[in-house]
């Protein structure tokens, strides 16, 4: 039998708040293996792997949604290559949208420096003058 962790131990080990562990149970990703005489959740290093697995998922850009489906189909199995594609799929499109979002932050952000250089030092800065006008 593998050692039971208690929720802040196994949080600790996974890299996780207690309070995000007890948020991934309440929507039904984890859930404890077991409890201990007084009450305490434990839990198995397979709930160590499956939490590092949703931390893993989430740091490429999969929801907690996506992560439901990787974790199992509809019936309790492992999704198949094309239902994990499609997700990729949807993650990559919104990957290229905030990229493109960026760029444009990038370009405004470059222009104001180039504006604020050009200026004297002294002055009031132009683009602090323009974000209070909005």
């Amino acid at each position: 039998m593998s050692k039971r962790l208690t929720i802040s131990e196994v949080a600790k080990a996974a890299g996780i708040p207690i309070s995000t562990l007890r948020y991934y149970e309440r929507i039904g990703l984890v859930e404890p293996e077991d409890r201990s005489f007084g009450n305490y959740r434990l839990y198995s290093d397979h709930s160590l792997k499956k939490l590092k697995f949703i931390r893993a998922a989430q740091a490429i850009g999969f929801t907690l949604e996506d992560v439901k489906s990787l974790l199992a189909d509809g019936e309790g199995k492992a999704p198949t290559c094309g239902n994990v594609q499609d997700l990729i799929e949807a993650r990559l499109t919104d990957v290229e949208e905030r990229l493109k979002d960026l760029r444009h932050v990038r370009k405004v952000l470059k222009s104001a420096l180039d504006q604020c250089q050009g200026q004297e030092q002294t002055k009031c800065c132009h683009v602090v003058k323009e974000l209070k006008a909005l």
